[in-house]
């Protein structure tokens, strides 16, 4: 990963401590810890707001977004089990950490986001750091019919129920993470489709996020 922004031994040293503390909230998939501990989450911060980066909160990034707290970006990643190769659809770009995460751990992601700005400004991030997800702009809540069906789908916004659309793109045999609720609270889903017709839902830990705007949501 190419080092746009200095990648000091205090930044490093505050990783270190964050992964630490996902590990006394939970956390206990290596693998995710071991990206998180690599990746700099300062570089996905605009500069003067690099001291928070390692704290467990989220963050405003523009266009009404934030960026997840990262035992919630640890969470959700947690529970997709990602494989190498994996086709996973992330709905929301967001900042571009998650996108980097999900990449890192092998998978083949195509990510969308509706807000231009933040579009077009993390597109420009995640390939100077020479990432290479699949963009695409337009309403999440769709999600990307002409490419489906998606071995795992991710989404990082509430929403008030789980999509069709977004079920039906999703393969037989895999998973999607999703907040459901209301604009105050959600609870993660984890759903698995277990053949054609059936799905099978886990309702889990309580969660705050954005709302998912679009055809299929809010």
């Amino acid at each position: 990963m190419t080092q746009m922004f200095p990648d000091s031994y205090k930044h490093k040293g505050e990783r270190k401590i964050l992964i630490e503390h996902l590990r006394k909230r939970g956390i206990t998939d290596e693998r995710v810890l071991e990206v998180m501990l690599k990746i700099p989450r300062h570089f996905y911060f605009h500069k003067d707001f690099w001291d928070h980066a390692y704290e467990d909160k989220a963050f405003q990034i523009g266009a009404g977004q934030t960026i997840s707290h990262p035992h919630t970006v640890a969470y959700q990643t947690q529970l997709l089990e990602i494989s190498n190769e994996d086709k996973v659809l992330e709905i929301g770009t967001g900042s571009g950490y998650q996108t980097s995460i999900l990449l890192e751990l092998g998978a083949d992601v195509y990510t969308i986001e509706r807000q231009k700005e933040l579009f077009d400004k993390t597109k420009k991030l995640l390939s100077a750091l020479k990432y290479k997800p699949k963009y695409f702009f337009g309403d999440g809540s769709k999600g990307i019919p002409a490419f489906a069906p998606f071995d795992k789908i991710i989404c990082t916004a509430g929403s008030p129920s789980i999509p069709n659309t977004l079920l039906s793109q999703l393969s037989i045999g895999g998973s999607m993470v999703i907040p459901v609720g209301n604009e105050n609270e959600q609870k993660m889903n984890l759903v698995k489709r277990v053949s054609q017709t059936e799905f099978h839902t886990e309702v889990l830990d309580s969660f705050r996020f954005v709302p998912m705007i679009g055809e299929q949501a809010w």
